[in-house]
């Protein structure tokens, strides 16, 4: 140990203070000297701690020694336990700097085969692409995540639609986190016999069409529908805990494809929507729509809505455009029955449950669009199939989506905002070369908006049991089931002859 006897400062004749102050020229060593006083006082004082084993540390002992004898200062060495002394030692750790960003301040790379901004996945099996409307910042946000769960073989796809203050906050954030909620909850759901292997979707192309074709879904439907349910509930649930975010006026749709093999798996959640382009019979290119576009003008949702006490009814400006209101309040005037956030409304009908689907892919099936309304507003199914499929290439065919739908807006809505669009178009058969697309017609000129019915055909989800939901979400509350007795039913798309014009939502 090193003994330091504290004392005052030295007076103005023999310590070279005069009236409070140093003299000039010695202000530095006089400093140095104070710093080595108060080190050697710090150890001085140090207690050694209780557990700390014996180390040779006398190292430290002697570098104290050496800088003090070197500025000066008369020192006495006692011999102390060197364990006490590690403290001084200690490393110091570096705090991460927030935000997910390095430690150079750059962000954090995206993980593996995961693209979320225009361009194409590495294998160009699927292409995406957004462009900004009239309206303001752009809110439409997606994903595409290739080798999805470590699977070399699956694919995950999503298309976020935000609306409301927040919206293109709260569709990033869904963007970045539901496909990692959806992983963690297909390894915890997708054992039947309570192990903890992750799922694995068995590829039986011949049961799944057997199965389908009879109205069936196939054995491992169930854990999988079951993970997206706790996906989408836990990721409303992460949006209203959120801290920086406001999702009380702020939500955004979800419509979202998990491809393993030859299944798709379709979670949807409000007005974006996913089609199939899939040969008929006569090898002629048809849209199959896998989507219900989840609006307040379906009898089976507005009588939900009523029954938790909101309000359905339309603009006069609107007449064709059902909006879900406040009891009470002619707000927010929202034009979808199921969103992530918009938590004003989720006491009232509005409910973060998605509906689950799903398609065996045939030899015939050649691609999925998935797109936000700001798409679906202007162009039928048949126009997108048909648009898609005439694309210079496919890394290029959501672009050529995008810009063919911006141009209708313009020609069909020439007075009005251009709202923003967002698509994503997965290749189906990643074998097939892109000659018969490449060969097509080239860049359309103008795209004429047809009056034709959206909708050609529709897959509709099974009714999902209550107690199916009650188990995904045993101890919590999941607002969907306050009120509702019974299976949950999903809704039926009207048939086309009853379908209404459909106007665009704010």
């Amino acid at each position: 140990m090193v003994a330091v006897t504290a004392g005052r400062r030295a007076t103005a004749a023999g310590g070279g203070v005069v009236g409070g102050r140093r003299r000039a020229g010695c202000g530095e060593q006089a400093q140095q000297r104070l710093l080595a006083v108060a080190v050697a006082a710090r150890f001085a004082d140090a207690g050694p701690p209780p557990s700390e084993a014996s180390a040779s540390a006398g190292c430290c002992v002697e570098l104290l020694q050496c800088l003090l004898a070197a500025l000066g200062v008369s020192v006495t060495a006692v011999a102390p336990a060197p364990a006490q002394y590690r403290w001084a030692v200690r490393s110091i750790r570096r705090r991460r700097p927030r935000g997910g960003a390095s430690a150079e301040g750059r962000p954090a790379a995206p993980p593996p085969g995961r693209i979320s901004g225009n361009g194409a996945s590495a294998s160009a099996a699927a292409s995406l692409y957004t462009m900004q409307g009239k309206k303001g910042v752009n809110q439409d946000a997606m994903v595409v995540w290739e080798n999805f769960g470590s699977q070399d073989d699956t694919v995950f796809c999503g298309v976020f639609d935000g609306h409301g203050p927040n919206g293109h906050l709260v569709a990033k954030r869904v963007r970045d986190l539901l496909p990692v909620k959806l992983s963690a909850n297909l390894g915890r759901n997708g054992t039947a016999t309570g192990g903890t292997a992750p799922h694995r979707v068995v590829d039986n192309t011949d049961a799944s069409l057997e199965n389908e074709e009879n109205g069936e879904r196939p054995e491992f439907f169930p854990a999988l529908r079951a993970s997206f349910l706790r996906a989408f509930y836990v990721m409303d649930r992460d949006l209203k805990l959120h801290r920086n975010i406001d999702c009380v006026f702020s939500g955004t749709t979800a419509v979202t494809v998990l491809k393993q093999g030859q299944n798709l798996i379709i979670g949807n959640l409000g007005d974006s929507r996913a089609v199939l382009g899939t040969r008929d019979e006569d090898n002629h290119l048809v849209a199959v729509q896998l989507t219900v576009d989840l609006k307040p003008s379906i009898p089976s949702e507005a009588e939900r809505i009523r029954q938790r006490k909101g309000r359905v009814f339309s603009l006069p400006d609107e007449p064709d455009v059902a909006r879900v209101w406040l009891p009470t309040f002619n707000s927010p005037g929202l034009a979808m029955a199921r969103s992530f956030g918009d938590f004003c409304l989720k006491n009232y009908g509005i409910i973060s449950m998605p509906d689950v689907s799903y398609h065996c892919i045939t030899e015939k099936d050649e691609f999925v669009v998935l797109a936000t309304d700001g798409v679906w507003d202007v162009l039928s199914n048949d126009e997108v199939v048909s648009i898609v499929s005439n694309a210079p290439s496919r890394v290029s065919a959501a672009r050529f989506l995008v810009e063919s739908a911006q141009r209708a807006w313009r020609t069909r809505y020439p007075t009005s905002k251009t709202d923003d669009c967002a698509a994503v178009c997965l290749f189906l058969n990643t074998e097939a070369t892109n000659g018969s697309s490449s060969s097509g017609t080239k860049y359309m000129t103008n795209v004429e908006a047809s009056s034709s019915k959206h909708s050609l055909t529709i897959k509709s989800s099974n009714a999902i049991p209550a107690n199916l939901v009650t188990t995904l979400v045993a101890d919590e509350e999941w607002s969907v089931l306050d009120g509702v007795s019974g299976p949950v039913t999903l809704p039926i798309l009207p048939k086309p002859t009853s379908v209404v014009n459909q106007s665009t939502k704010d």
